[in-house]
């Protein structure tokens, strides 16, 4: 176990004891489980029974249930906290929060709150949110809370997965810009950020559920992060759709390697517990590289960024995390080999196309501004879809992929599409935006258009892309031909 886990290990184990002290006056057993169902919850039930019949069905299969915890156990909310509410003689909240689950799940709580999942929230102001607010959208979603109006968009889409800041309307009620969201980042009235039911769906709440790769699906997938798409079509995907009656889900402990070796899932890989490391609750904690932004980062970095504590777990220390779980099945040399050819995918990646495209599309915005100036505006001319296209789309693609082992989404969706659209569209677009502002009559964008026009002949000229202006090595040349002619002539027809 590394001096990571020790930590948090550390820290959950004295905030658990200190919570088992602070319950000795509510008639617990020697487990820490109350005895029987209070009888609060029993009026709860009383009506939901009838009212609310599926939820009453998924709570009596829970382990919530056969633990004599109930609706008001989790429900109840101090007189006057925020989203609460009178409701027949109880004052209770409707949204279940992280700081109300972690009365009896401290330790899960403090390692999600450590995590990028609580923080997911956090996109409101950046480049995806604008797009749903301003492109893609508008503000025709008028409610109590944003009565100047909020973009549908950003509601329906970013905000399902991302999560809300949950509003409260003047009259107590939940603001319907904001609920229902079940976001992982999403930000609480407690003040709490996440939301445990985006993974463990009420009101069974089942570990079975969660282990499953649709429980991860339902965001991570899509054309900017098709992990879910990748996994399924790579081998452990197609090891676990012929397997999923061999994984044991509903096992107490679940370790890869002693309760099931069929498949992996999702959760196997970034969460569950192995035969030396425990389960976590922030998935950071096994992946060294940050994959999202349009150069690849170490993830540790990222956390730094968020003053998140995982920020002290190095890309050496996740990538040994991982590895303990790769060693369930499979051999070292698998895996050193693995990792080989996943660096040797993200230093191309990041050489090739990431920083020379990035330095390249600010130089053009500056550009742009220029020219433009007042009427500028981002999103307004196709290099900003282009970039953004090749990086948060096409380069996620290739990356992601590659991590996952994931072949086809790392050629054909990734690496294939980020080469043809950087030469064919995003150059020529370099091309164009030089070519208004050294004819623009603005200094300031002739003198920077000039620049850009550099900037485009250095990257042009360096060994990854002088070949598309006829400037590649002989030799290269050469054995590529040569490799062409033996190709042919394996494939004649005789």
């Amino acid at each position: 176990m590394n001096k990571g886990y020790f930590y948090f290990m550390v820290f959950v184990t004295v905030f658990f004891l200190s919570l088992l002290m602070s319950l000795g006056a509510y008639g617990l057993t020697k487990s820490g489980l109350p005895k029987e169902l209070s009888s609060e919850s029993g009026k709860c039930i009383g009506c939901h029974s009838s009212t609310t019949p599926a939820i009453y069905q998924q709570w009596g299969k829970s382990r919530h249930y056969r633990a004599n915890v109930g609706c008001y156990e989790c429900h109840q909310a101090k007189k006057g906290a925020k989203g609460g509410f009178e409701h027949y003689g109880f004052f209770i909240s409707v949204i279940v929060s992280p700081l109300d689950c972690s009365r009896c799940h401290p330790e899960e709580t403090a390692e999600f709150e450590s995590s990028h999942h609580a923080k997911a929230a956090h996109i409101l102001g950046s480049m995806d949110n604008i797009l749903a607010d301003v492109v893609e959208g508008d503000n025709g979603m008028k409610t109590p809370a944003y009565p100047e109006g909020t973009s549908a968009a950003g509601v329906n889409g970013c905000s399902q997965c991302h999560g809300s800041v949950v509003k409260i309307d003047p009259d107590g009620k939940l603001d319907p810009a904001t609920w229902p969201n079940s976001g992982i980042g999403r930000i609480n009235p407690d003040g709490s950020e996440g939301s445990c039911t985006a993974c463990h769906q009420r009101h069974e709440f089942s570990v079975a559920q969660a282990r499953r790769p649709a429980a991860c699906g339902r965001c991570h997938q899509g054309p900017d992060h098709p992990q879910y798409e990748i996994f399924s079509l790579s081998q452990h995907g197609i090891a676990y759709r012929a397997n999923r009656d061999k994984m044991n889900f509903a096992s107490s402990k679940w370790i890869a390697g002693e309760d099931y070796s069929a498949a992996p899932t999702c959760a196997t890989c970034h969460m569950s517990a192995t035969k030396d490391m425990a389960v976590t609750h922030n998935v950071g904690l096994r992946i060294e590289w940050n994959n999202r932004p349009p150069v690849s980062v170490l993830a540790n970095l990222t956390d730094r960024q968020w003053n998140l504590p995982s920020a002290a777990i190095t890309g050496d220390m996740r990538e040994k995390n991982m590895r303990d779980v790769c060693y369930a099945c499979h051999n070292v040399n698998f895996v050193d080999n693995f990792y080989i050819q996943y660096r040797a995918e993200l230093t191309l990646y990041n050489d090739k196309f990431g920083k020379p495209g990035l330095k390249l599309y600010r130089a053009a915005t500056e550009v742009l501004k220029a020219t433009e100036g007042s009427e500028y505006a981002q999103f307004a001319n196709k290099i900003d879809y282009t970039w953004f296209q090749l990086w948060h789309h096409e380069g996620r693609r290739a990356r992601h992929a590659a991590s996952m082992m994931g072949p086809d989404y790392t050629q054909w969706h990734g690496n294939y599409l980020l080469a043809r659209d950087f030469y064919t569209e995003y150059v020529p677009e370099i091309r164009e935006v030089i070519k208004n502002g050294k004819k623009s009559g603005n200094p300031k964008a002739e003198k920077l258009a000039a620049e850009l026009d550099t900037m485009l002949t250095e990257v042009l000229n360096s060994p990854d892309h002088r070949w598309s202006i006829g400037k590649e090595s002989p030799a290269a040349k050469a054995e590529r031909m040569r490799r062409i002619e033996e190709f042919k002539r394996r494939y004649e027809h005789k």
